[in-house]
């Protein structure tokens, strides 16, 4: 199957703020310690839209952001692949409590919050790009969803393509329901032609299940992170991307799938 290739890496998550204090800890040169999220202020959206940002859109526009610094693409044709499992479940929290104790004073701008393609839009204005952009989710298997969309666009047509993956916790007692460990969030500039000096090259093929290469990360203190959020199954991949190694991982796609991910240093 036609390669893709990797331009840019983005990551936030408890105690991995950006990809390049990451890279150690993936690689098993640095101890993982968890620590809250820092402030994160999108600074690249205009001063309405960046206050009514919540942390779902901070942290999908944040991934973004570190994934586009050093290549800077051009934002008004980048096309956006946007994957999470749950949204914002603190906006359907909030709107459920609104419609069962005083529907009339639904907010607007919670509603304008609560459609999937919110962060999707947001990066949008922010960029003022009129891109295509694809939001989606598939559960636990949503990054690979998300990963398996930006392989057919790009495999299918020439040009560039960010993926956003990201899912945070639900307030209770939404919670309860739906458990989730901690906040994460990750983003890949990805190109259907290897240009100047990629990261790595992918390909991407359907597999019947996880065992040709169980879905796990090296670093034991990662693996409660990988299993507690639908966005950090990305993180098999995140590792291998940071070790810098031909490798080839499974990343879980549905119950009785997976997407085989072989990664070829370079893109060579």
């Amino acid at each position: 199957m036609k390669p893709i290739f990797v331009k840019g890496v983005g990551l936030v998550a408890p105690g991995l703020v950006d990809w390049e204090q990451a890279r150690p800890v993936l690689c098993g040169d640095a101890a993982y310690n968890s620590a809250p999220l820092p402030k994160l202020t999108p600074q690249l959206l205009p001063a309405n839209e960046r206050r009514r940002a919540t942390l779902p859109i901070r942290i999908a526009l944040e991934a973004a952001r570190q994934a586009t610094t050093a290549s800077e693409p051009d934002f008004g044709k980048l096309r956006g692949v946007f994957a999470s499992a749950d949204g914002d479940m603190g906006i359907v929290d909030r709107l459920c409590e609104t419609v069962a104790t005083d529907p009339g004073q639904m907010s607007p701008t919670l509603f304008h919050n609560s459609v999937h393609n919110a962060a999707a839009g947001y990066w949008s204005i922010g960029r003022g790009s009129l891109a295509a952009t694809t939001s989606l989710s598939a559960g636990e298997g949503s990054f690979a969803a998300g990963l398996l969309e930006a392989w057919t666009q790009l495999a299918s047509g020439e040009g560039e393509l960010l993926l956003v993956a990201f899912d945070v916790p639900a307030p209770p007692p939404l919670a309860a329901h739906r458990p989730m460990l901690a906040p994460f969030g990750c983003a890949l500039l990805l190109g259907s032609e290897p240009g100047n000096s990629p990261l790595a090259g992918l390909e991407v093929l359907l597999a019947g299940d996880e065992s040709e290469a169980p879905p796990t990360v090296s670093t034991p203190e990662l693996e409660p992170l990988r299993l507690g959020n639908p966005a950090a199954r990305a993180l098999p991949l995140l590792e291998a991307l940071a070790r810098g190694r031909d490798a080839s991982v499974c990343l879980p796609l549905s119950s009785h799938q997976g997407l085989r991910v072989d990664l070829k240093l370079g893109g060579a």
